[in-house]
This record gives C-alpha cells, sequence and structure tokens, in this order.
C-alpha cells in the first residue's frame, strides 16, 4: 500500500513512525512533511490546498491517507478525497465542524444532552461585555473558530476577560466567541476511534496546555502529554456512555457519520467528567505519547475506520506508561525564533524523538516552528518515562529550548 500521511508536526511524525511498522505498507508519503520525517517517507510540497493534495493522490495512487492537523479536516480534505475514490481516515467537513466552530459544538452538546459547561456564543461584542459584567469571574472566553489551540483565555479578573472578548471580536474579518463557566477539576483527555458506529476509546491520556511550570504562562498548542491518565473504569465508561456515543449518535441524526478520531478534552468535576473540547483528530502532543503505547497495526486500524469496518476490532496495549515533553523555540508562542541550529544524538532506549518545526537547510538541521522537537519516554512506570524523558533532554544540542520541568506531577499526585 501507498500511505500518506498529512501534516507536518510531532502529531504527524508519530503516526508516520507508526505506519512505517505495518506490513501492509510499502511506501510512505508526507504532505508537507518536516526533517525527521523525511527519514522515513518521501516528502511531498504543499501549500495547503485540499483539492490540489488530492489529485496528486489519485495521479500517484494513494491507497490510505491519515490526516494529522484540524484546518485540513475543516476546510474538506476529507470530502475531496472521497469524491475521487480515495480512502481517507479523518471526518468530512460537516463532521469537523466540531472542532471547526465550538458554537456549533455547543449546540450538539445542548441538543443531545452531552455534559458541558453553561455557555452563551456572541457575535456582538456589547453584548459579550455586558454577559460578563452580569457573570462576573473566574469565567472562560473562547474563539469560536480555529485557533491551534491558543484560542482559550481563563479569566481571573475582569479585564482579562473583557481584553479577550475584544481580541476575537474586534477583527476586521468578524468573529464568534464562546463564554462559559469555569469548571472545577483535573483535566484529561480520551481519544477514540470510531466509523460512525463503533466506539473504541484509547487510553485516557492528559495534555499540558501552559507554557510554564505549575500551569502557568500563556495558552500553547501543548507543552507535553503522559498516559495513561489514572482514570477509574467508572468514569471511562461514562466518558464512552454520556459524551462520545450521544455525539456521533446525534451527528448521525442530523445526516452525519463521523469516521475518524474524536478527542474530547475532559474537565473531571465532583458531578463527573463534563466536554471542556472537542477535536476532530487526534491530540498533539498526546498522540506523541499514546501511538508508542499502541500494539496494533495503525494502517489496519485506519483502513477498518475508513471502510466502515471496525466492529469486532479490540484495541491492545503494550504495559506501562509514556511522557512526552516538548522543546519549543525562545519566543514561542507570540514569536518563536526559527533557524536555530540542532544537533540531535541518537536516542537510547526507552526513548522516542519526534520532530516538529524542523527542516533541513544548507545541510544542517535547524529550527522552523514554534514547538520543534518531542522527546518521548517509555518506561514501565510513569516515574521511569519521565525519568528516561528528562534525562536524554540534556543531551540534544538546542541553544533556548523552553520546555516544562514538570510534566506529568499532576498524574503522579492523581494516582497517589
Amino acid at each position: 500500500m501507498k500511505v500518506l500521511v498529512v501534516g507536518s508536526g510531532g502529531r504527524e511524525h508519530a503516526l508516520l513512525w507508526k505506519a512505517a511498522q505495518s506490513p501492509l505498507v510499502e511506501r510512505l508519503y508526507a504532505a508537507p512533511g518536516n526533517a525527521g520525517m523525511a527519514e522515513l517517507a518521501e516528502l511531498v510540497p504543499w501549500n495547503g490546498e485540499v483539492e490540489a493534495l488530492a489529485d496528486w493522490a489519485l495521479r500517484e495512487g494513494i491507497d490510505l491517507t491519515l490526516v494529522g492537523p484540524e484546518a485540513p479536516l475543516v476546510e474538506g480534505i476529507a470530502d475531496a478525497f472521497q469524491e475521487r475514490g480515495l480512502k481517507i481516515f479523518g471526518p468530512t467537513q460537516k463532521a469537523a465542524m466540531i472542532e471547526g466552530s465550538k458554537a456549533f459544538a455547543k449546540a450538539l452538546m445542548e441538543r443531545y444532552g452531552i455534559p458541558t459547561a453553561r455557555h452563551r456564543t456572541f457575535q456582538d461584542p456589547l453584548l459579550a461585555l455586558e454577559y460578563l459584567e452580569e457573570v462576573g469571574v473566574p469565567i472562560v472566553v473562547k474563539d469560536s473558530g480555529l485557533a491551534a489551540g491558543k484560542g482559550v483565555t481563563v479569566a481571573f479578573d475582569l479585564h482579562t476577560a473583557k481584553q479577550a472578548v475584544a481580541n476575537i471580536l474586534n477583527r476586521a474579518e468578524g468573529g464568534e466567541v464562546v463564554i462559559e463557566e469555569y469548571l472545577e477539576g483535573e483535566e484529561a483527555t480520551v481519544l477514540a476511534l470510531t466509523d460512525g458506529k463503533t466506539i473504541l476509546p484509547l487510553l485516557p491520556s492528559q495534555d499540558h496546555k501552559r507554557l510554564l511550570d505549575g500551569d502557568q504562562g500563556p495558552m500553547t498548542g501543548g507543552m507535553g502529554a503522559i498516559a495513561p491518565y489514572p482514570m477509574d473504569p467508572a468514569t471511562l465508561k461514562a466518558v464512552e456512555e454520556r459524551i462520545l456515543r450521544p455525539l456521533l449518535e446525534g451527528l448521525e441524526a442530523e445526516g452525519v457519520v463521523y469516521r475518524g478520531v474524536v478527542y474530547a478534552g475532559l474537565m473531571l468535576t465532583k458531578e463527573g467528567p463534563k466536554v471542556l473540547e472537542f477535536n476532530a483528530r487526534f491530540g498533539d502532543p498526546e498522540a506523541q505519547a499514546l501511538l508508542p503505547l499502541l500494539e496494533n497495526d495503525l494502517v489496519e486500524l485506519a483502513l477498518k475506520v475508513a471502510e466502515g469496518r471496525l466492529a469486532g476490532t479490540r484495541l491492545s496495549w503494550k504495559e506501562g506508561a509514556s511522557a512526552c515533553v516538548v522543546l519549543a523555540a525562545p519566543g514561542y508562542p507570540e514569536s518563536p525564533k526559527k533557524g536555530i541550529p540542532l544537533h540531535l544524538p541518537e536516542p537510547p532506549e526507552g526513548v522516542l524523538l519526534f520532530h516538529a518545526g524542523t527542516r533541513r537547510e544548507e545541510g544542517r538541521l535547524v529550527s522552523a516552528g514554534g514547538r520543534v522537537l518531542n522527546v518521548v519516554g517509555l518506561g514501565a512506570t510513569l516515574e521511569e518515562a519521565l525519568e528516561r524523558a528528562y534525562g536524554f533532554i540534556p543531551r540534544i544540542g538546542f541553544p533556548g529550548a523552553v520546555y516544562r520541568k514538570d510534566i506529568g506531577a499532576r498524574a503522579l499526585k492523581a494516582s497517589t
């Protein structure tokens, strides 16, 4: 089989690494890929135009495409490939609206009784500001559209909340803002494979969104993740029965069949799990933590999803835990420095290195984005996985690298 992975981040490198292990694969491609992915696949120059990539895939006889990022899904890449008779792992444009519009997702949750925070949606800045005055703080302000994981403000004072609303709604092109109640509890993620009927939850995981230790600093695309997160079976069952299944059944009732990965970002409250957000793809960096633990053939799973044949499939997981630590460029997330020379030693046993923002420049490996590298440690316990990941980082030549020193700390506390 010829397999194409769409995207250029750490998540896509992990997907490509896992796909490369499949005996079904004869040749791998990545569009546009990164320097690390180039070691596994042929890179395909791509400017983000979904129709052009679908035409290329048809000419090249691509048998299966795995989509990493959300933007192509929201733009309709799955529709473009399906129209050409090509198999693709990822939801259609209508299905991807669960991520493309937080307002759409919130309305869907309301209609089908999916537990989430109380909320209001606004397009008028004055009405939004009046509502903020009425409800007070703490409050959560979200950009309804795609924001690469950086469109959420948790405000503990009205000035911060009002500024977040202004930043979203006062843009020249307009905008839409979701203002929702602040939920208390522990955050966790449950991803699930689905062909629209069968749901296969992956191991629970936990992302670390903020830039700095202690969950301080600005929101980012994700600074690290661990798996599995210690979620009790009753909670995981509630996620499947009260959140994931009603979501898929609700979409189907509205004429939408969802095939791909559903990402449920959760707050584990005293009343049970509530949805913070739905995403239409693998999390980044959750994928980097989860995929090394998955024993199943990813390509075989993706084919079953794309063809609606997931019924009867069981997921198998390796014993132990994994921890992903993201190394970002100085200045991330606002203005990351690019072109920093990188020197990468061979990782030891129990450590994986996934590239994100990297490229080759005159024969040198340099940084080319905000999040640059993903160091993944594997171990019999989370402590061992973290020890291996953090033990390797000092050996990496990446001047000024920004990374958190407390990935996994909350999960370790929750498991005691």
